[in-house]
């Protein structure tokens, strides 16, 4: 099978980071307070506006994007899943990776050289905008695991998605969606949907 994975919010523990250095930023600048720990973005969780939301990600995007690690097994599963004889496409809509400006192409190296170093296995990587249906539709995915409430709302129509489990996406449920709570949890469900194919 063809497996899309998603970066943030997927391998990586992006609730985790947004609540951590969140409230770091917003106490030590005096920024505000903790209005919804179940948004999805910064923006939605602290009661500060775009300027702020700018400042802190200009503070916090390299430290998020070189220093954060994988969620627990991500490396182990995506490598189990390839010698499986999955095919294993990286589908993310990181910020900037779609820009053909320096910022972009110094994103999409930063993605490259992130997964390597932290030894994510995959045969191919897309970036792609926030809708990955056209990605997926293309790229003839059997399996999309996702965290964005939104895209796993919109990939779900189409194909069969792993929504890992996070505070944001408590609300969806509905066909073809497989909620997950661990990268061995996506792996044992991978192999009970090959079973039933």
């Amino acid at each position: 099978m063809r497996i899309g994975i998603d970066i943030d919010g997927v391998i990586t523990d992006l609730n985790t980071f947004y609540l951590d250095y969140c409230s770091k930023y917003s106490m030590e600048q005096n920024r505000g307070e903790l209005i919804n720990p179940n948004a999805y973005i910064t923006l939605e969780m602290y009661d500060w506006g775009q300027k702020i939301d700018d400042e802190f990600w200009n503070k916090y995007m390299s430290i998020y994007t070189t220093e954060c690690t994988p969620r627990r097994f991500a490396s182990e599963i995506t490598k189990r899943l390839s010698e499986d004889g999955h095919e294993i496409y990286i589908i993310t809509a990181r910020s900037y990776t779609t820009e053909n400006t320096q910022r972009g192409i110094n994103m999409r190296k930063t993605v490259i050289q992130w997964l390597k170093k932290h030894n994510i296995v995959y045969d191919k990587i897309i970036f792609s905008s926030y809708n990955k249906i056209e990605n997926c539709r293309k790229n003839k995915i059997d399996i999309m695991i996702e965290d964005s409430q939104k895209n796993i709302n919109q990939l779900s129509e189409e194909f069969t998605t792993i929504c890992f489990d996070t505070r944001y996406n408590q609300n969806v449920s509905g066909k073809n969606i497989i909620r997950c709570y661990s990268w061995y949890d996506i792996y044992n469900k991978i192999k009970n949907i090959q079973k039933m194919a």
